[in-house]
């Protein structure tokens, strides 16, 4: 997939491709901003994120994390038509719970390496306190199956 250069419209481009049929389209994730440098991604947070209590899932903050990660990662590959991102060690610290609205994560990468690339992601809630922390190493492999983007 070509991607254009604005930010903004890499995001829109990537949720027409990946948004349907697959975990961003069951958590409602929207990638907000795509480029090689950061990645941002909304969710937002209710019934079909929550764990039995009635608060997000520490497990939905680290799929949004991995999904800004390897999005991110696969932004930085040389050639896209041969190899993929892929998740490959995640951890998160959940530092405050949240019960409904919107949770925001934005990732940098650390480490941009030819088979393996760090990110560090933030989620933050609508009030811009830290709600999860998180680490995610994307390993860089030759693709293969073709992707869904």
């Amino acid at each position: 997939m070509q991607l254009p250069e604005d930010k903004y419209e890499a995001a829109k481009l990537i949720n027409q491709q990946y948004k349907d049929n697959t975990l961003h389209g069951s958590l409602d994730i929207e990638i907000v901003e795509a480029s090689p440098e950061k990645m941002v991604g909304t969710m937002q947070v209710n019934s079909k994120n929550h764990q039995p209590f009635g608060l997000l899932h520490g497990g939905a903050n680290v799929a949004l994390a991995e999904s800004l990660a390897s999005l991110g990662a696969w932004l930085n590959l040389p050639d896209r038509t041969t190899h993929v991102a892929v998740g490959q060690e995640i951890n998160a610290n959940h530092l405050r719970p949240i019960g409904d609205g919107m949770v925001t994560g934005e990732a940098i990468p650390l480490h941009r390496g030819r088979s393996s690339q760090v990110w560090d992601i933030k989620i933050y809630d609508e009030k811009r306190r830290l709600v999860c922390v998180s680490r995610c190493t994307v390993a860089v492999t030759e693709i293969k199956q073709k992707p869904n983007l």
